[in-house]
């Protein structure tokens, strides 16, 4: 009996330490050494983050998007819906973090609030994970966009919070030339949609992000870079934005 009692309590520990190192879905703290981007205040915002300087850039610093009340919870967020982005031109406005990646574990909460509603996760400003409501294509929700089909299963749908846990390593490369793919991982509102993605290019040239307009997307460098959040002249809201840096020698981010 004494020996299934230290088990169980083993067991318990285990389990404990797993989901404070790992913690994931809506609410998800940041663990011991992550930093924290966004935590809903005017000042993380404009510490934090900066406008990308793309080729369709139209908006002037500092950055314009608003904090306002959550809709669902207490405390105040950002919204997307920056006034420089005109017909939906995405470049226009978005955010980058001052601050450049390359291997790292990051947590994100978003809000659509209107149908149809579109943004982006890009990881080192570079492959962008989807935010767009009503598409379950390659170029719908959650998905490493134009690689894969959207786990839309997992949205929870316009006016509701939804959350990112991501790990990520960026590609490999020798003498110059890319010998290993980035590669990501996702749980989507907790539960796990993906494992080890290879992502083959940069998608929706220049205006994209980094290397975007690299040999057609293909023209991945050998650079770190920043997470960028992107304005598409919609209402998204964001909250609770994390990020953990990794060393992963391994090829595989699954956790």
């Amino acid at each position: 009996m004494k020996a299934i009692t230290i088990l169980t309590i083993a067991l318990s520990l285990f389990m404990l330490n797993a989901c404070t190192q790992n913690p994931v879905g809506i609410g998800a703290k940041a663990p011991s050494g992550a930093e924290v981007l966004f935590d809903g205040t005017a000042e993380s915002l404009h510490e934090n983050w900066i406008y990308w300087e793309g080729p369709r850039f139209a908006a002037e610093m500092p950055v314009k998007w608003e904090i306002v009340n959550d809709p669902v919870d207490k405390g105040t967020v950002m919204s997307s819906d920056d006034p420089a982005v005109v017909d939906h031109k995405y470049g226009s406005a978005d955010i980058v973090t001052k601050k450049e990646y390359r291997d790292f574990r990051i947590h994100v909460e978003f809000l659509i609030e209107q149908e149809g509603g579109n943004s982006g996760v890009y990881l080192q400003n570079r492959y962008e994970i989807q935010i767009l409501d009503n598409d379950s294509t390659q170029h719908g929700m959650a998905a490493v966009i134009n690689e894969i089909d959207s786990p839309y299963y997992a949205y929870k749908g316009v006016g509701n919070w939804n959350s990112y846990d991501m790990v990520f390593r960026a590609a490999r490369f020798k003498d110059g030339k890319r010998t290993e793919k980035a590669l990501v991982s996702n749980y989507f509102n907790g539960i796990k949609v993906y494992s080890n993605i290879g992502i083959n290019q940069v998608w929706g040239g220049a205006n994209s992000g980094i290397d975007g307009g690299n040999d057609g997307g293909k023209g991945i460098t050998d650079s770190p870079g920043g997470i960028k959040l992107q304005a598409e002249g919609y209402s998204v809201l964001y909250r609770n934005i994390w990020i953990k840096e990794l060393d992963l020698t391994e090829a595989d981010t699954d956790f």
